[in-house]
């Protein structure tokens, strides 16, 4: 192999032979293809012919498996090569799932869950370019080498799993190498040990979990620079999101193509599995992360932390003495066609003194009467004691708004003097001294609290906090209030 042919493995089509479906197997993690079908066409389309391989992924496991079992080798080598379209979005480089994708990219990152297969999209990937390259070098690059072997080369997903019958690549655990038939070699690599990267050189690499890499700066730093073979090197990133330096700093970097995929993605996992997780983690900071793939990041200055939020949320709120709906009209919106999002949020006063958010209601684009019947179906849902809407846009028109939609609903207008952020200081203080609670999760509405900047800016979702300033509104009231004071005893 030439180093012009290495240094660009994969041409525009091959691109997309990554990854295979984790699971497309009689196991869910053997790599065993679907079997042809009576149609003649014994993997996929011809003109006018139906998708056999469509229709085969969608069979029961048990009957897919009955195919599979009666495959000619022709048959499942061909299937090999269209594995792609066993791949779910976010596995694949050249359409679903992938952002900015061209031909010239340079480091795929796989931002996603865990399950959802990001190693067997690596593994994929690496395996394609061996076969297309005799004489490829090719870095794996761990957080150990213990790393490397279990999960990279000798896991369910991994490269010896993925070979076809007639490769049988030998890994050499004692040398640290995978040699493969046609005379390409990949070589493992720890991030405990980066200097072990000064020196050799390579074609490619995969990456795998960099944002657990002891050494990470160091390892990407010597790697990058031993990455000189061929016309085009690229890097494989097959990560789970964490907001560390240097997947921040592989993000920014350019010719990166980004995917993205969350654990529910997979639809060859258990859906007992799925649900335990879902039932447990979703819509929180660890749920985003290691189940929806997000990469979530504290702002510097923010009035709100995720860790502080985080620590303030609870299953169920107790018996409750008031409660109040916060709502921030969208600007705009009451004179009118759609405006922006309407911040609806409900804060609960608890029998022991602190508040408890109940629900985001917040509705995004909907007319004047839209909104404002979302504010008094929740109001209802809820039993609210009042509403407390912002009138600085809109004035009086947003009373007017308001009982159009439920007459019997206790509206009280108030206005602002005081920035969004400077309102949501003393809120943010709730929090920091225990007294501010989260029942459940509500992503979007800690997103834009964690964008709110102490001294007045906000970088979080969209171009205003509304959800953040309806939970001010409405915190404001219960525990900031005349009434609120009256009840705080002062030890």
């Amino acid at each position: 192999m030439t180093d012009d042919r290495c240094g660009d493995p994969v041409g525009p089509d091959e691109t997309e032979a990554p990854p295979h479906s984790p699971d497309a197997a009689p196991s869910d993690t053997s790599d065993a293809e679907p079997r042809a079908t009576s149609c003649g066409e014994p993997c996929g389309e011809s003109d006018g012919a139906r998708d056999v391989i469509a229709e085969l992924a969608v069979l029961p496991a048990a009957q897919r498996a009955m195919l599979i079992g009666s495959l000619s080798a022709a048959e499942r080598y061909e299937l090999h090569d269209r594995w792609e379209r066993w791949a779910h979005p976010g596995q694949h480089l050249a359409d679903r799932g992938a952002e900015n994708t061209a031909d010239d990219w340079r480091i795929w990152v796989i931002l996603a869950g865990r399950g959802f297969g990001k190693t067997r999209a690596g593994a994929e990937w690496v395996s394609q370019v061996a076969r297309d390259n005799p004489g490829a070098r090719i870095a794996l690059v761990g957080a150990t080498v213990d790393d490397v072997r279990r999960v990279m080369i000798e896991g369910e997903s991994g490269l010896l799993a993925v070979a076809r019958d007639d490769e049988d690549p030998v890994w050499r655990a004692g040398l640290g190498e995978l040699r493969f038939a046609n005379g390409a070699l990949a070589s493992a690599y720890s991030a405990e040990a980066p200097e072990g990267l000064r020196g050799p050189e390579h074609h490619v690499a995969w990456c795998d979990e960099v944002a657990k890499w002891r050494n990470g700066n160091a390892t990407w730093d010597n790697l990058m620079m031993g990455l000189r073979l061929g016309t085009l090197p690229r890097i494989v990133v097959t990560t789970t999101p964490k907001p560390v330096a240097l997947l921040r700093r592989i993000l920014a970097l350019p010719g990166v193509v980004r995917s993205q995929g969350r654990t529910r993605d997979n639809v060859h996992l258990p859906v007992s599995f799925v649900e335990s997780m879902t039932a447990s983690y979703a819509g929180t900071r660890l749920g985003r992360q290691e189940l929806d793939g997000e990469l979530i990041e504290d702002v510097v200055g923010a009035l709100w932390t995720r860790e502080l939020v985080e620590s303030r949320r609870v299953a169920f709120a107790p018996a409750v003495v008031r409660v109040v709906v916060g709502v921030d009209p969208p600007a705009g919106s009451v004179s009118g066609g759609p405006g922006d999002a309407c911040g609806i949020v409900v804060v609960a006063l608890g029998d022991n003194g602190f508040a408890y958010v109940l629900e985001d209601a917040s509705v995004s684009g909907a007319s004047p009467e839209g909104w404002a019947r979302a504010v008094a179906e929740c109001a209802a849902r809820h039993g609210a004691d009042r509403v407390i809407a912002e009138a600085n846009q809109g004035g009086t028109m947003v009373g007017s708004v308001l009982s159009g939609a439920d007459r019997a609903m206790p509206v009280k207008l108030v206005h602002a003097s005081l920035g969004k952020v400077a309102r949501a200081e003393p809120v943010a203080a709730l929090y920091e001294s225990g007294r501010a609670w989260h029942v459940g999760a509500f992503p979007a509405l800690e997103d834009e609290l964690c964008g709110l900047i102490a001294g007045g800016g906000y970088e979080g979702p969209g171009r205003s906090p509304d959800r953040a300033d309806a939970l001010v509104w409405a915190m404001t009231e219960v525990m900031l209030g005349p009434r609120a004071r009256v009840s705080v005893r002062v030890l």
